[in-house]
């Protein structure tokens, strides 16, 4: 077990923020900010949280060197109000988008032009900042593309469904479409995140002088399980006896013929990654001024032949992606930067995506324009007093005819419509974190109190509408 610090240090400090390291006051500057998100890793994917199969080495190391948070949550359980939710600062209640709604022949639908960023924040604070990966709020040009919603440079998939193959025809670079013709969906030539990666690294090489704020979205591991057949993937390939692969299973992504070496290979291939970014860092003498945040946009899929059960990807969790048990939202966080955050410390702060943005005002002393959802979790990466506490998490999700969940505390309350009537359950996360034992039954007062909590957190949206035809979501008077 690691070591909880709890210790106040106000030697860290500069105004609210992190300080830079520096041979004197004069020479100080913002701290950078890396924010890494990985796309469908489980809670229990990686070393750090107890994997037993695939090996992490470099994300054990940034927990061992940093802080790692046991109760982080996603914004929501499939990608794009997830990633809505970092992007905004509000949870699926108010978010403008709660639902992958796809456009075709390319993107989703966007937010609203003018939105207010993680990259206009940091634009604002004096920031460059920079995008790599998956993007999947927008379509090219819309109102909503990188470009306008804060952010310098962009390199990746614009479409999170153009994403599911990691040997695209295309990418995006800014706002210039950068194609692979050498490409087909069974092609094994221009491997995207390589080259996602070194846009990333290349980033953070042009800005070393200055501050940046860089989003590392790689789509790792999210299906297809296709990646290149080098070293990582061998050793998987030669360890594990695999079932052949099941075509129904992974219809419509590319068939891998060993599936489990596949996904184990990606994460491994994610965890080098990571490990190039801190080298990258310690390189160029910035690892001391730089914060890196690691952690990934929903729990862990059944996608192209993946098997979560093989690798316990939920850990200690029950449910995947598209559950709102915890293990669809609960997610692995580990926060870095070396002789600011301290080292070896594990946290039980309660934290969700919508924390992100005011905890990066904070860091950068800005002053948000509007309010959010969320609560900065600078103190806690400090190890310093004052950090405030949710009354409750909220989420909603609209697939599957709707479906909402509300942490209060240690209690967790889950709506769902089921054959024309509504079901409640309700778990104490303290005694009962796989959430077998539901006591709606037992305790219909509190089930009442929060039932009456999750009708007040949500405002109706016109994209994402819980009708109570489709849906039988009733309101409090109707219970």
């Amino acid at each position: 077990m690691k070591k909880r610090i709890l210790l106040y240090a106000p030697s860290l400090l500069v105004g609210a923020g992190l300080s830079a390291c520096s041979d004197s006051p004069a020479k100080e500057k913002p701290v950078n900010v890396i924010y890494i998100l990985a796309d469908d890793l489980g809670y229990g994917d990686i070393s750090c949280y107890g994997q037993q199969k695939i090996h992490t080495p470099y994300l054990e190391q940034m927990a061992n060197e940093g802080m790692l948070f046991t109760q982080h949550y996603a914004g929501c359980t499939v990608s794009a109000p997830s990633r809505c939710a970092l992007m905004t600062g509000l949870h699926t209640g108010h978010s403008q988008i709660r639902g992958n709604k796809e456009i075709k022949p390319e993107g989703q639908h966007p937010m609203e032009s003018g939105t207010y960023t993680l990259g206009r924040l940091m634009q604002s604070a004096g920031y460059t900042t920079g995008l790599f990966g998956k993007w999947g709020l927008g379509y090219p040009g819309s109102e909503s593309e990188p470009l306008r919603m804060g952010f310098d440079t962009f390199y990746g998939y614009n479409c999170q469904r153009e994403a599911h193959s990691y040997y695209p025809d295309h990418l995006w670079h800014n706002d210039q479409r950068v194609d692979f013709p050498e490409n087909d969906h069974f092609g094994r030539k221009t491997y995207s995140q390589d080259i996602i990666h070194q846009q990333a690294k290349e980033f953070i090489r042009a800005n070393k002088e200055k501050p940046f704020f860089a989003m590392l979205t790689y789509t790792l591991p999210h299906a297809e399980l296709n990646l290149p057949h080098d070293s990582i993937y061998q050793q998987y390939a030669e360890a594990f006896d695999e079932v052949p692969f099941n075509s129904e299973i992974g219809r419509g992504y590319y068939p891998s013929e060993k599936p489990y070496a596949s996904f184990a290979a990606m994460v491994s291939r994610l965890d080098m990654y990571v490990g190039e970014i801190m080298d990258e860092l310690k390189t160029l003498g910035m690892d001391k001024n730089t914060l890196v945040i690691f952690t990934s946009d929903n729990g862990p899929h059944r996608e192209g032949g993946a098997n979560p059960d093989y690798f316990r990807s939920y850990g200690p969790l029950k449910g995947v992606k598209r559950d709102l048990y915890e293990g669809g939202i609960r997610v692995p966080m580990i926060a870095w930067c070396p002789g600011q955050i301290p080292a070896d410390v594990k946290t039980d702060h309660i934290s969700a995506f919508w924390d992100v943005m005011p905890t990066l005002a904070e860091l950068t002393g800005t002053r948000l324009p509007e309010p959010t959802d969320g609560l900065s979790f600078l103190p806690t990466l400090l190890a310093r007093e004052g950090q405030a506490q949710h009354t409750y998490l909220y989420w909603e999700f609209h697939e599957m005819n709707g479906r909402q969940a509300l942490r209060s505390g240690n209690w967790k309350l889950i709506r769902q419509p089921i054959v024309g009537k509504t079901i409640f359950e309700l778990y104490d996360l303290s005694t009962d974190i796989h959430e077998d034992h539901n006591l709606a039954e037992e305790q219909p007062e509190r089930v009442k109190q929060l039932a009456a909590l999750m009708d007040g957190a949500r405002t109706e949206s016109t994209l994402f509408h819980f009708g109570r035809k489709s849906n039988h979501i009733p309101a409090a008077s109707d219970r």
